[in-house]
C-alpha cells in the first residue's frame, strides 16, 4: 500500500505530523489494515499525542485483539503518562492533536460498524463457498446424465447402482435420470438463490465499509 508505504518513510525522516496524516489517510481506505493503526499510533506516540495513540491501539485492538506490536505501545504509553505524573502532580496529559475520537458513543459506534462488517465477510466467503458446491454438484450430474443419454433405450429397465453417500442403491435408468434431473433443477435454483446473496451482501460491505470510513472521518 502506497500510503503506507509514505508514512514509514516520514516516520524513518521523523517527520511524525506527515507520517500521522498518511496513516489516517490509510485507515481510510481500509478500515481493518491493522499495520494502519499501529503506524498512527506510533507516529501519534512521537509527537506526544498519548491520548490520541490510545485511542488509535484501542481501536485497532478491537479488530487484532492479540496484535503484539500494538499491545506492546499500549504499555509505552503507560509507562510515558507514568513519567509525566512524576513530574508534576497538576500538569495535563498533553493530547491536544485532532486524532481519531475517543468518544464513548462514538467509539462504541465504530466497533459495531466493524462487528457487523467482519459478519458480513464470514456470510460473503460461506455464500462463495456454497455457490462453488453447488455448482459442482450441478456439473457432476450434467456429467452423469450425459452417461446415461449413451446407454440404449432398450436397457432402460436394467437394474444399476446410484450413490447414495457411502451408500449404493439399485436402481432403473428412469429412476435414475428422473432423480438427476431433480437434483440438477434443485442445484440450480440454489445458485442462482445464492448468487442474488452474494450480490446483496458485495453491496452491504461496500455500504458498510462506507459507514466505517465517514464516522472515522467525521471524528477526525
Amino acid at each position: 500500500m502506497i500510503i503506507f508505504q509514505c508514512s514509514a518513510s516520514y516516520a524513518s525522516k521523523k517527520e511524525w505530523e506527515l507520517a500521522i496524516t498518511d496513516a489516517k489517510e490509510c485507515i481510510k481506505l481500509d478500515p481493518t489494515f491493522i499495520k494502519g493503526y499501529y503506524r498512527l499510533a506510533t507516529a501519534q506516540i512521537e509527537a506526544k499525542y498519548l491520548d490520541a495513540a490510545a485511542t488509535t491501539i484501542k481501536q485497532g485492538l478491537n479488530i487484532d485483539p492479540d496484535n503484539a506490536q500494538l499491545m506492546k505501545l499500549s504499555k509505552n504509553i503507560k509507562t510515558l503518562k507514568n513519567a509525566e505524573k512524576m513530574k508534576t502532580a497538576k500538569a495535563p496529559v498533553a493530547a491536544s492533536m485532532p486524532g481519531i475520537s475517543g468518544d464513548s458513543v462514538i467509539s462504541k459506534e465504530l466497533n459495531d460498524l466493524r462487528d457487523q462488517y467482519r459478519q458480513t465477510i464470514r456470510d460473503y466467503n460461506v455464500c462463495n463457498a456454497s455457490i462453488a458446491s453447488a455448482e459442482k454438484v450441478l456439473k457432476m450430474n450434467q456429467i452423469t446424465m450425459s452417461e446415461l443419454d449413451q446407454i440404449p433405450s432398450k436397457e432402460s429397465e436394467r437394474k444399476m447402482y446410484r450413490g447414495i453417500g457411502k451408500m449404493f442403491m439399485l436402481q432403473t435408468k428412469d429412476q435414475i435420470f428422473d432423480y438427476l434431473e431433480q437434483e440438477i433443477n434443485d442445484n440450480a435454483k440454489k445458485s442462482k438463490d445464492l448468487t442474488l446473496k452474494k450480490e446483496y451482501l458485495e453491496k452491504r460491505m461496500t455500504s458498510q465499509q462506507q459507514n466505517i470510513t465517514e464516522l472515522i472521518q467525521g471524528t477526525n
